[in-house]
């Protein structure tokens, strides 16, 4: 919806409301007119159902209002005397229109004395929990919202497993654009696996706009801090079509930006920069970008030892990300299908096959079940990915030959973005490329328009045709092009292991979610393990990260203490 879309909406609820409403007004002893003023209306009505006025400024919140209207709309019904649970589930199937029933079919008196207390212990618990869900709400959508890293592309420095606070108030919080969609939950309900949210998905009309009714247009609170550059960022994917994270079906859907899978990369290049890769590391304008120390990048590798270098040796430098080798001889085709989902098979020679597997390998529970002759090899030559400190180690070990990083260098189209064959660039060797800043102008012709061809179509909403060698921006011939909003480039750490920009390209601010300030909870999903020294740590900063668990659980326990103190004391009074 546009702001003028918006505004028309917002004056018929308000005719719903004067209509449904005005002989209640009446009742209660105010001026029927005062029902169709809008937001002093409101102001009347918490009078009248003897609320707090600061709750009109909860109807006024995007996701935290579909809580609110509700309970206005059963304390409208309970000021009139409708107050049996039969008359709330009126009131709630009816969204609200019971009111209407009440003002025009009833002489329902208003309840001027009405006690506001719970009737019952069932709906005291029902208050206190819907109170509970609208400031979780508030929290969760505007300060402060948990998030989980799901994948290793930011391995050293966040680890799968590690539970976030994401701060939504740093760059200011982007107030939800999907207005109907269910409170604390993403794209998808739990258990049912359907969308949480309301959103019109066309994909067979692909040169007609999407229409939603109900969508804000994009806004965001003021911010006290812009993004910088080498800041970890949580952002939605710019480019997701999947149903649900981790889950790529046959077929595409279209999400709206607030719904988009979330992401977290660190931004290597901010509006105005000019970046390029080189041999895996950032340049921007030139100069090598210097990371933060408690940042970690990783290379793959390959390691030479004509001795062999043994897994239990490798992991005294790695514990993940690295190659195994298997040699098994199968007795039967019921071994192999055991083995086969662990990794790629490799016949030698009759029975005798070689495995490569993932650092991982192969359960020993399975090598059991299965009573399959199988023994890992010592290998010459291995596979692992690698931090350039660890490298460095690795080289210094007796048993090694060599260490070398796996380098791709240009001149082979591999897909990433532009996505032109013109651009023949690799993930350790990219660029240059310009950052679009807001305001700023760029040429646009048959070389530029591949870099920014998404920006003005899709992100920016303009209608774009290339036709050979000549573009029309609106219908008019361009040669050049303005920016709206500012974008960035985000990557991981975990370089050679990373779906990121290098792949999809530049991140709208309008995609920002927030800065992950602390991992709260950190599980280690293969030991099935508690990591202690990174629960309360800080995300950003340098040194050595510094475990607040302590001080945490010493506050906790203070509550709990006064808490009791309190209720003790309230008991004895």
């Amino acid at each position: 919806m546009t702001f003028t879309e918006w505004l028309l909406f917002f004056l018929g609820v308000q005719l719903v409301h004067f209509f449904g409403t005005w002989k209640l007004y009446q009742r209660a002893g105010r001026k029927p007119w005062e029902a169709l003023i809008p937001i002093y209306n409101g102001f009347v009505l918490m009078e009248i159902i003897k609320r707090p006025r600061w709750w009109i400024l909860l109807l006024f919140i995007p996701i935290v209002n579909l809580l609110m209207f509700p309970i206005i709309w059963i304390e409208t019904a309970r000021s009139f005397g409708f107050v049996e649970r039969k008359y709330t589930l009126l009131t709630l199937i009816t969204f609200g229109l019971f009111a209407y029933y009440i003002n025009y079919a009833t002489e329902a008196p208003y309840r001027k004395d009405r006690k506001l207390d719970p009737r019952t212990p069932l709906g005291e618990w029902v208050s206190s929990i819907a109170f509970a869900i609208i400031a979780a709400t508030m929290v969760h959508t505007y300060f402060m919202q948990p998030y989980t890293i799901p994948s290793s592309s930011l391995e050293k420095t966040l680890l799968v497993g590690d539970y976030l606070f994401v701060s939504k108030f740093h760059y200011g919080a982007r107030v939800p654009m999907t207005t109907v969609a269910a409170p604390m939950l993403h794209d998808t309900l739990p258990i049912i696996n359907k969308k949480s949210y309301l959103y019109e998905d066309d994909m067979e009309k692909r040169d007609q706009a999407l229409v939603n009714k109900l969508q804000l247009p994009y806004m965001r609170l003021p911010g006290f801090q812009k993004i910088k550059r080498n800041d970890i960022v949580v952002f939605s994917w710019p480019a997701d079509t999947v149903h649900q994270f981790f889950q790529r079906p046959d077929t595409r859907i279209r999400k709206p930006i607030d719904k988009r899978s979330n992401y977290v990369k660190r931004c290597v290049g901010v509006p105005g920069d000019s970046l390029s890769v080189v041999g895996g590391f950032v340049y921007i304008n030139g100069t090598q970008t210097v990371l933060p120390d408690r940042a970690k990048l990783q290379f793959y590798h390959t390691i030479y030892s004509k001795k062999g270098l043994s897994t239990r040796e490798l992991k005294e430098y790695s514990e993940k990300e690295f190659q195994r080798e298997y040699i098994a001889n199968f007795t039967s085709n019921q071994q192999i299908k055991a083995v086969n989902p662990y990794g790629a098979l490799e016949r030698i020679e009759g029975n005798k096959f070689k495995i490569s597997t993932s650092y991982q390998g192969i359960p020993r529970e399975v090598i059991l079940a299965y009573n399959i002759d199988i023994t890992e090899s010592k290998t010459k030559v291995r596979l692992a990915n690698l931090t350039v400190k660890i490298a460095e180690d690795l080289r210094k070990n007796p048993a090694v030959d060599s260490v070398i990083r796996n380098i791709q260098s240009k001149g082979i189209y591999s897909g990433l973005f532009p996505q032109s064959r013109e651009y023949k660039w690799t993930q350790n060797n990219f660029g240059p490329i310009y950052i679009p800043e807001a305001g700023k102008t760029v040429a646009i012709n048959a070389q530029t328009i591949p870099f920014y061809k998404k920006i003005i179509d899709e992100y920016e909403h303009n209608d774009l045709l290339v036709d050979g060698k000549d573009v029309y921006i609106n219908g008019q011939k361009a040669e050049s092009y303005t920016f709206k909003q500012d974008y960035y480039w985000m990557m991981g750490d975990n370089r050679d292991n990373s779906e990121d920009s290098r792949t999809w390209g530049y991140v709208p601010f309008n995609h920002v979610v927030g800065k992950p300030v602390m991992v709260w909870f950190s599980w280690d999903t293969e030991t099935g393990s508690i990591r202690w020294d990174r629960m309360f740590t800080t995300v950003g900063g340098n040194g050595e990260l510094v475990s607040y668990r302590y001080v945490v659980f010493a506050l906790i326990l203070a509550y709990i203490g006064y808490s009791v103190f309190r209720s003790r004391r309230k008991k004895k009074a």
